[in-house]
């Protein structure tokens, strides 16, 4: 049966030449000889309700009033926003539409693996085998066209090898350091969490944008760093 559809491989594929004034998304037909349209249809509605569940993993950093902590979906969708807004800061060209999917889909594997706090060194001996697990079975939800798309941004994401890859991964680690500073280092001091923890893991991130780490340093670690809310070696 053929079947009109937009395949994965296309979805971030923009004709920029404007037709009589308008931007045109190229189309392509795809056939998918693997499982008729009902089928595809079916897994593709069981994978969109199974990802609601991200809504209910908690993360560490709190919301901007300070009041509870935001949740991976929450956390996502903020990412998304920023990407659209700030990526004309990134290092290198980007695919935007590609770098939102990424920051949408990387933490999705946290409904099976559950969020491991940037901080725990504990947990992250185990975080990648159960990501996964959870990656095998969430992405496997999906017709194969569309599942190893997404995990094949899921695994680009964690290896940082592209210019997507890095800016998201920038993201990742600016937001919360955002989101912190809103709240007066709250997250940061119920941990204990010290300078050299936070440096740490932003080591790579001016690799996405310099811009936007030297922003962030000054804008929200230094000043929690001098208000003794980050202990400082």
């Amino acid at each position: 049966m053929q079947v009109r559809i937009l395949p994965a491989d296309s979805w971030s594929t923009l004709n920029d030449t404007k037709q009589e004034g308008r931007l045109y998304l190229m189309e392509k037909i795809y056939t998918d000889t693997s499982m008729d349209a009902a089928e595809r249809l079916r897994r593709q509605m069981a994978f969109c309700l199974e990802i609601d569940k991200e809504k209910f993993i908690g993360r560490q950093t709190y919301l901007s009033d300070g009041e509870r902590k935001e949740n991976d979906a929450e956390h996502a969708w903020h990412m998304a926003i920023m990407t659209l807004l700030l990526s004309e800061y990134a290092n290198e060209k980007i695919d935007v539409l590609k770098t939102m999917g990424m920051l949408l889909i990387h933490d999705l594997v946290e409904i099976d693996a559950g969020d491991t706090y940037a901080y725990d060194e504990e947990g992250k001996k185990t975080q990648r085998a159960r990501e996964e697990a959870a990656a095998q079975r969430l992405f496997g939800m999906l017709p194969e066209d569309q599942g190893s798309q997404l995990r094949s941004w899921w695994e680009e994401f964690d290896s940082g090898d592209s210019p997507e890859a890095r800016f998201a991964r920038a993201m990742d680690h600016i937001q919360p350091l955002m989101l912190n500073a809103a709240t007066n280092g709250k997250s940061w001091e119920e941990h204990g969490i010290h300078l050299s923890q936070i440096l740490n893991r932003n080591q790579e991130t001016d690799k996405g944008s310099s811009r936007l780490w030297e922003y962030a340093r000054e804008n929200f670690i230094e000043p929690n760093l001098r208000a003794g809310r980050i202990i400082n070696e």
